[in-house]
């Protein structure tokens, strides 16, 4: 998660920043006024190579962990060795050069 966010402020600054400034002056519906722009930051994070990178060596536990969401929607916290599983992996992605 915090490669993710690294990732995101590292290469989608603009991004983040509008977001931000969307969101504090927005404090009562945010969620629908900056939907946009939240789309816009995770297009661009989507796009960089890293995560490109994450989602194709990480697809197995990631689906596992999205699994295990589905059948525990009551109790998210039955997931948490999933989600460890995870971002475990992604920390270990390195982008081939």
């Amino acid at each position: 998660m915090q490669a993710a966010l690294e990732i995101t402020a590292r290469y989608c600054r603009n991004e983040m920043e509008q977001y931000g400034r969307c969101v504090a002056a927005s404090p009562a519906s945010w969620q629908r006024d900056c939907h946009r722009l939240r789309l816009s930051m995770s297009r661009c994070a989507a796009a960089h190579p890293i995560v490109q990178q994450i989602r194709q060596d990480c697809a197995e536990p990631f689906a596992a962990f999205e699994q295990c969401l589905k059948e525990n929607q009551a109790s998210v916290m039955n997931c948490s060795d999933h989600v460890n599983a995870f971002l475990l992996c992604a920390d270990q992605v390195k982008l081939s050069t």
